[in-house]
């Protein structure tokens, strides 16, 4: 494989993990814009997918192994009822890339009982306005001259 292929897998791969990963690192490896968006909706999709698919397993798996052992008030977990309850599926979907991973937002979803089409529609438009913002934001801001020079 070329360099271009391994370069393309590895921003792939931590955006999965983070969304933030795809624009920051698709502007460090020369990409244009409309290619940070690309990989970074290609990743972010294919966490939604994954996890939505093996959620319900996920949750069943964690809750009889370390449910019953872990507190349920926590702050985090207000945090994430009171988003619920104020924005419902929409808003965890939306706050999905900036204050969530992908994979954390999906979750969140599925152990709500969001319908998987209704996952997917939220979160591949939450995706595309989050990829276009951060993407031409990152790459507006390295085009001012005085960060080009900051830069070298």
């Amino acid at each position: 494989m070329n360099d271009s292929l391994y370069t393309f897998f590895g921003i792939y791969f931590l955006s999965l993990f983070k969304f933030i990963a795809g624009p920051v690192l698709g502007s460090a490896a020369g990409y244009q814009p409309w290619q940070m968006m690309g990989v970074t909706i290609l990743s972010m999709m294919s966490s939604v997918t994954i996890f939505t698919f093996l959620g319900d397993r996920l949750k069943k798996i964690y809750q009889s192994k370390i449910g019953s052992k872990k507190k349920l008030f926590t702050r985090r977990n207000r945090n994430i009822v009171s988003v619920w309850s104020k924005y419902g599926e929409l808003g965890i979907a939306f706050l999905t890339p900036i204050l969530l991973t992908p994979i954390g937002g999906t979750l969140i979803l599925v152990s709500f009982g969001t319908q998987k089409r209704r996952i997917f529609t939220y979160m591949f438009l939450s995706a595309v306005i989050w990829a276009a913002f951060f993407s031409y934001s990152i790459d507006w801001i390295l085009s001012i001259p005085a960060i080009k020079n900051l830069l070298g």
